[in-house]
């Protein structure tokens, strides 16, 4: 059986594991082979899971509990460690916006769909306000660091090298950093079928995203160099940007469901997804025990 592992440029471990032999070498052990399918968007990958596209994937922490909101029979896999550096809100350094309460009535740049939703619906959550009525969320673009020293939004959500280059070139200043709202962790998961036919080929698959993660940390340069070549950026700013990544593979834990429901249930109240997601049903059941 051939084993299709989707990857994009912003699931930093997947990025990496698709450039190494780690994937190949490990589930060639379970007797499987290893392609990747390269797609733009990681908030596709539910739908790419369930039509068959790819047999495993991985995001930040709002495509699993859109999908799951969307009907697909995910899996969690493992996560990354967290990621409080990973990402920071971002204002106008001498702007108006002192304090989260101030964005209400404002335009806030960020990836729409991705962690960053996460990160501003649990921050609004936390001070009274509402994602879908307290402010008007835009997806960002390769402008909002311009329309944010500018005056024209109130905020921006920047991340990796983004982050890097908007804090060396001065004009903004960090509201909140990532760590202080959520543990910001890269996720990764599959299908129910896979998860619970073939438990194997899915440790296989963990294990290759630590191989991954070890080498892109005993080689920050190398990947930086790839990374700036490959999706634009300096080098020096992606290095510095994987640097501030831990590169350390965990469990999937009940304090993580619990954070993953939590943002289920702010999502569900601001109308970002429609129907309530039960987290904790996206578990592989062992063997004989029914999912309620």
């Amino acid at each position: 059986m051939t084993i299709t592992i989707g990857v994009h440029n912003s699931n930093p471990t997947l990025y990496y594991l698709s450039r190494l032999d780690y994937a190949q070498e490990e589930l060639a052990a379970v007797g499987e082979e290893a392609v990747f399918h390269a797609y733009t968007n990681g908030v596709r990958t539910g739908a790419l899971l369930t039509d068959g596209t790819i047999d495993f994937g991985g995001t930040g922490s709002t495509p699993p509990v859109t999908a799951q909101a969307a009907g697909h029979d995910i899996v969690y896999a493992a996560v990354s460690a967290p990621r409080p550096d990973h990402g920071a809100l971002l204002v106008a350094e001498d702007g108006p916006v002192r304090t989260v309460t101030d964005l209400k009535g404002t335009t806030v740049h960020l990836a729409i769909g991705s962690w960053q939703t996460h990160l501003i619906a649990k921050a609004l959550d936390d001070a009274g306000l509402s994602y879908a009525t307290d402010i008007t969320a835009v997806r960002s673009d390769d402008d909002s660091a311009a329309r944010l020293r500018s005056g024209e939004i109130a905020a921006w959500v920047a991340q990796g090298p983004q982050l890097v280059a908007a804090l060396r070139e001065g004009g903004v200043r960090v509201l909140l950093r990532t760590g202080d709202v959520i543990s910001d962790r890269s996720v990764f998961f599959t299908r129910r079928a896979l998860a619970e036919q073939r438990p194997d080929v899915v440790a296989a698959l963990v294990r290759a995203l630590q191989r991954a993660d070890d080498w892109a940390k005993a080689h920050p340069r190398e990947a930086a160099e790839i990374a700036a070549e490959h999706q634009g950026g300096t080098a020096d700013d992606w290095e510095t940007a994987l640097k501030a990544l831990p590169w350390r593979i965990e469990e999937v834990t009940d304090a993580f469901l619990a954070e993953q429901q939590q943002a289920a249930d702010i999502f569900v109240r601001t109308g970002f997804v429609e129907r309530p997601v039960r987290v904790a049903a996206a578990v592989a059941r062992t063997s004989g025990e029914e999912r309620a």
